[in-house]
């Protein structure tokens, strides 16, 4: 459950090319790590000239009737994660194990031709949004945020141990509220929504309603620790 420092990004200087590794139920989400297994010929190669560059890889997530046109380019939800490759293993026929850090929300916002045998589209990065007015409810959000989560694990104390760790680094709204939606079973489209909400206190009031309403299960994490890895 661990946070990944982005600092590493710079904003400034990426090209707002993105390639793109589309899945229709992964949900990923900047400050987490996510194991990936690839094996398609058309993403070996988008691995390959990503270590060979800025090891920048976005996940990005099918729409809703992707399975007639999974081999070619069906239609895509218009918000994604950019990626870093944070190491990788090179198996023996080609594929790939990779660990990716989530980085920043970006903004599809034209598909690129397909001049390569994977997609590509220039993107724009989405920053959090912390609006003036949220400021004096944020810490109520954060704290309740954490009670309801313990409450609803009551068993997992592996986590409860590790949510204390990143309360003690005092992380912000918006990371903390990505680290629980990703770690939670929740359901795709409740992450999809949560991925696309750039307002943090509204994107934090929708998680806690989603977790008072009982939108997850309450002993299983969808992230375990280690995960497993994602097949493409």
């Amino acid at each position: 459950m661990g946070p990944i420092d982005d600092i590493a990004f710079s904003a400034a200087e990426f090209s707002g090319r993105a390639r793109l590794f589309p899945l229709p139920n992964l949900v990923m989400f900047p400050h987490v790590l996510q194991p990936l297994h690839v094996f398609e010929p058309r993403y070996r190669d988008m691995v390959e000239e990503a270590l060979a560059g800025d090891r920048l890889i976005t996940m990005a997530i099918l729409a809703p009737g992707w399975e007639a046109d999974y081999e070619g380019r069906p239609p895509l939800l218009p918000i994604a994660c950019l990626g870093r490759i944070a190491s990788h293993q090179r198996l023996e026929d080609g594929r790939f194990n990779l660990l990716l850090a989530g980085l920043r929300r970006v903004r599809l916002l034209r598909e690129l031709p397909p001049d390569k045998l994977f997609r590509e589209a220039e993107v724009e990065i989405l920053d959090d949004l912390y609006g003036a007015l949220g400021g004096g409810r944020r810490p109520i959000l954060q704290r309740r945020l954490v009670e309801v989560f313990r409450e609803q694990t009551p068993n997992l104390k592996q986590l409860h141990e590790q949510l204390d760790q990143i309360m003690e680094s005092e992380v912000p709204l918006g990371m903390l509220t990505d680290i629980l939606a990703f770690t939670l079973k929740l359901t795709t489209p409740v992450k999809e929504q949560l991925l696309a909400e750039t307002d943090v206190d509204r994107r934090a009031e929708r998680l806690l309603e989603t977790l008072q309403a009982g939108g997850t299960a309450t002993e299983t994490p969808a992230a375990k620790f280690p995960p497993d890895f994602s097949a493409n």
